[in-house]
C-alpha cells in the first residue's frame, strides 16, 4: 500500500519530493520490522475493582508531564517511562471524573508499580482520522464526513489533526492542521472505490504520527463498514507496530450494518475493530445506522478529552525486551465496580537519554 498525498506536502520532505515517493518506504520499514517480531499478545479483559476511597483535585505532577511557569507543559522521557491514557466507568457505563492518584493502582507483568506522574487534565492530542473510501461506503458519506468534522469542531482547541482516506490505497486529504475549513476540504477529495486496506492504513498513519506529532497523546480514529481485504500486513501487526510507537490509542467505528454485509463478514469485522480498540485503549462502537454515527463522534471526543494521564518507571529493565501486560485498578468508596479501559501491553522501547521538550497549555 501507498500512503500518498492528493494536495499537501508533507513537513520536513524536501520540494517537488511527494509523500508517494517517501511513506512507502515508511510503511516497507515498518512491516517488515513486524514480521521479524513476536506475535502480539491477546487482548486483555475488562479491568474491573472494588471500591476504595479517594480525593479528586490530588496527584503529584512529576515526570513525564511537568508544568512550567510559562504556562507550557514539559514532556521528559526515559528508558523507564510508560505513559498509560486512562478511562475509568462504573457499572452504567457512565464515565467517573472524580478520583485522585491514590485511586489509582498500576501492575506490570503483576508486578506493582509505583505512579511517578498523574494528570486529569484536557491535553492537547494529535489525530488522526481514517476513514474507509471503498466502494461500499459511497452511500455512508454525508453522515461520515459531518461526523468527523464535529468530533474536530468539539475538540481542544490546541488539537491537530491529519486527515486519511483509504480503500487498496491510501492517501493523506490533509496534513496536521486545527482548521475546520482545511479539513472540510480534504473530506472533498474522497472518491469511493476499491477494497479495504485497514491494517496498512493504520500502520502507515501510525508511523506518520510517531514522526510528525506535536503532542505526545496520539489517537487513531478509524471508521469503516467492513474487514480487511486488501493489507499486506496482518492485525497482529498492525497492532505490533502501534505498540511499537508507544501509543497511539484507536478508536473504531464499524458500519456494520446493510444488505451488503453477511452475518459472518459482520462478527469478524467486529472482532477485529474490538480486539484494535482493547490492545490500545481505546473503545470500539457499532452504530445501528447512520443517525447513531454523529452522537458517537461526539462520545470519542469526550472520552479523549476526559481521560486521566499515568506514568509509572518500570520495574524491569527495557534491556529485557519482551511483550510486558499492563493492568491498572481504580478504587472509590462513594462508587461500586469500577471498570479501567487503557492499553494492555506494549514493549519497550530504548532510548539513548533523557529528553524533553515542551507543548502548549491547553
Amino acid at each position: 500500500m501507498r500512503l500518498r498525498s492528493r494536495e499537501t506536502m508533507l513537513p520536513g520532505v524536501p520540494k517537488g519530493l511527494a509523500a508517494a515517493t517517501l511513506l512507502p518506504l515508511l510503511l516497507g520499514a515498518a512491516i517488515a520490522c513486524a514480521q521479524q517480531s513476536a506475535p502480539v499478545q491477546p487482548a486483555a479483559p475488562a479491568q474491573t475493582t472494588s471500591p476504595q476511597p479517594a480525593d479528586s483535585q490530588q496527584g503529584t505532577p512529576l515526570n513525564p508531564i511537568e508544568r512550567g511557569a510559562n504556562g507550557t507543559f514539559t514532556l521528559r522521557e526515559n528508558a523507564y517511562e510508560v505513559r498509560l491514557n486512562v478511562t475509568v466507568v462504573d457499572g452504567s457505563g457512565r464515565s467517573i471524573q472524580t478520583l485522585d492518584k491514590d485511586a489509582f493502582r498500576v501492575f506490570e507483568d503483576n508486578v506493582p508499580q509505583t505512579i511517578a506522574s498523574f494528570r486529569h487534565e484536557d491535553l492537547p492530542v494529535s489525530l488522526s482520522i481514517l476513514i474507509d473510501s471503498s466502494g461500499s461506503m459511497y452511500d455512508k458519506r454525508v453522515a461520515v464526513d459531518a461526523a468527523s468534522l464535529d468530533l474536530v469542531k468539539l475538540s481542544n482547541p490546541e488539537d491537530e489533526a491529519f486527515l486519511v482516506d483509504f480503500s487498496d490505497e491510501a492517501f493523506i486529504d490533509q496534513d496536521f492542521t486545527s482548521d475546520i475549513n482545511k479539513l472540510q476540504q480534504g473530506l472533498s477529495y474522497i472518491k469511493s472505490s476499491g477494497g479495504t486496506a485497514i491494517y496498512d492504513a493504520l500502520v502507515a498513519s501510525a508511523d506518520y504520527l510517531s514522526k510528525n506529532a506535536r503532542h505526545p497523546k496520539q489517537v487513531l480514529l478509524i471508521i469503516t463498514d467492513g474487514e480487511d481485504n486488501a493489507s499486506s500486513a496482518t492485525l497482529e501487526e498492525a497492532i505490533r507496530r502501534i505498540q511499537d510507537f508507544d501509543g497511539p490509542v484507536v478508536y473504531c467505528i464499524g458500519l456494520l450494518f446493510g444488505d451488503d454485509t453477511t452475518k459472518t463478514e459482520s462478527r469478524h469485522a467486529r472482532r477485529v475493530l474490538e480486539t484494535l480498540s482493547e490492545q490500545t485503549g481505546g473503545a470500539a462502537y457499532f452504530p445501528k445506522s447512520l443517525k447513531e454515527v454523529d452522537a458517537i463522534t461526539k462520545e470519542v471526543a469526550n472520552d479523549i478529552r476526559t481521560q486521566y494521564t499515568i506514568a509509572y518507571h518500570s520495574t524491569k529493565p527495557p534491556e529485557l525486551g519482551g511483550y510486558r501486560v499492563v493492568r491498572v485498578e481504580a478504587r472509590e468508596k462513594s462508587y461500586g465496580k469500577l471498570s479501567v479501559r487503557t492499553r494492555s501491553g506494549y514493549y519497550p522501547r530504548v532510548t539513548p537519554a533523557a529528553s524533553a521538550s515542551a507543548i502548549t497549555n491547553p
